[in-house]
């Protein structure tokens, strides 16, 4: 490799082509677009995934299976060690303190408190879900647990 060719052909600066100026500019008449055919017309854009007319890809491999995921909740997943750390103890903890704490940013439909982690805290929690790890864990420690409707 040419250390040389690295920034060969790269311009900070470069001007705008400017088409269909004449013989002498090399994008005259046709303005790069050929003679005739549909590239040629005004408002010309292939759709997606057309392969000039061939059998596109998607409809020559066969179709399988089937999924509900863009119907799924979102979930928002919490540690119960992560309560530990951010809370204090007799907090009450909501959907709207744990996006004020940041442990629930982006959007959700449900909120679900799992396991991982020890908790000596004494806490509200309220959330859509448990894992029975997470409440027995919040229950032991003294806590209560309060289950959302979604």
């Amino acid at each position: 490799m040419i250390i040389d060719d690295v920034h060969r052909g790269i311009h900070r600066r470069r001007k705008r082509k400017r088409i269909g100026r004449g013989p002498g500019s090399g994008h005259g008449k046709t303005s790069g677009r050929g003679h005739k055919g549909y590239g040629s017309r005004a408002g010309a854009s292939r759709r997606l995934g057309f392969e000039g007319g061939q059998m596109p890809l998607f409809r020559r491999l066969a179709k399988r299976g089937f999924s509900n995921k863009r119907f799924a909740a979102n979930v928002a997943i919490i540690n119960v060690a992560t309560l530990e750390q951010k809370f204090e103890d007799g907090e009450t903890v909501s959907p709207e303190t744990l996006i004020e704490k940041g442990l629930a940013k982006k959007r959700f439909d449900v909120i679900k408190i799992l396991g991982d982690g020890e908790l000596s805290k004494k806490l509200t929690v309220q959330a859509h879900r448990f894992s029975a790890s997470a409440e027995e864990k919040i229950q032991a420690s003294g806590g209560t647990v309060e289950r959302l409707v979604s």
